[in-house]
């Protein structure tokens, strides 16, 4: 068996993305301005809790929705400039998507190799594509030899990398994963990571991975913290960073925005190089404040 094709990851850059949603109720801001660059052949993992926006950027990144406002570049191709026969094409060649729970993505009524040659048919169609056979696609996320079997056969853990398998079915530069490991045991979940760590260090993918499990972010290398539909700090390597966006406001980890109330003042001491805050109940008030 050789080996998997090597793929060029693609960069994304997403700037000033806003998209709302219409319901009976009113507008819902689904994303508020999403600032976000990611390098060709990074792993990232976007966490934070449902209803934070992950979904709907992923959604955004794989051409499924255009955003109400703001740009989107996957390589070198704006999204929003895209007609949607580009769309489909974008999403046939160059990004795979892989959708909260592994049914979602599988036929169940044939195998697995099956699966995967129907998802490269549109890839296939081009001249200059080369795509690798099934079951090196297989082999690649532990399955070897696995393609005659189907869904019913496999175990949770094996039906997620079955997915990521029919993801990668047409060599895309960039793969979106929602919640690959949401409903499997630590077994499981250690499988799909293993999994998603050679698709990156193999095939050069770049992976996006939607997450709601901060240790499966931190396992990924570099986490982007999403909340209220906005991007917010960053994880990288187990150290944790305050981010500046794009409008200059400061995006801080999730566990020091819990320890103070919406409303907080920090006084900002540039004194001796470093740049210090400590926080001030009143500013007014006499007397020094805590520093934190």
């Amino acid at each position: 068996m050789t080996a998997p094709t090597p793929t060029a990851g693609v960069a994304v850059i997403c700037h000033r993305l806003i998209h709302i949603y219409s319901t009976d109720t009113g507008d819902v801001v689904a994303l508020s301005g999403v600032d976000l660059q990611i390098s060709a052949g990074e792993m990232l993992a976007l966490v934070g809790p449902s209803g934070s926006g992950k979904s709907t950027l992923v959604a955004v990144l794989g051409g499924l929705m255009r955003p109400s406002a703001g740009r989107v570049y996957v390589g070198d191709r704006d999204l929003s400039r895209l007609s949607p026969s580009g769309l489909a094409a974008l999403r046939g060649t160059t990004v795979g998507t892989v959708l909260q729970g592994a049914e979602r993505n599988l036929l169940p009524y044939v195998s697995l190799s099956r699966n995967i040659w129907l998802a490269q048919r549109p890839a296939a169609r081009l001249a200059d594509r080369r795509l690798d056979p099934p079951e090196e696609i297989l082999a690649l996320v532990g399955l070897a030899g696995a393609g005659s079997r189907r869904v019913a056969d496999l175990t949770p853990g094996q039906r997620q990398r079955a997915a990521l398998a029919q993801g990668l079915a047409a060599g895309p530069g960039l793969l979106l994963v929602d919640e690959p490991t949401s409903q499997l045991d630590a077994s499981g979940r250690d499988e799909v990571l293993a999994a998603l760590a050679t698709i990156n260090a193999q095939r050069g993918t770049t992976l996006v991975v939607v997450t709601h499990d901060v240790e499966v972010g931190a396992r990924l290398g570099r986490a982007v913290t999403i909340r209220d539909g906005r991007v917010g700090a960053e994880g990288r390597n187990g150290r944790d960073f305050a981010v500046v966006a794009g409008d200059g406001t400061l995006q801080l980890p999730p566990e020091t925005l819990a320890a103070f109330p919406a409303g907080t003042l920090f006084e900002v001491d540039h004194s001796d190089g470093a740049i210090t805050l400590r926080t001030t109940a009143n500013p007014s008030a006499a007397g020094p404040s805590g520093e934190r």
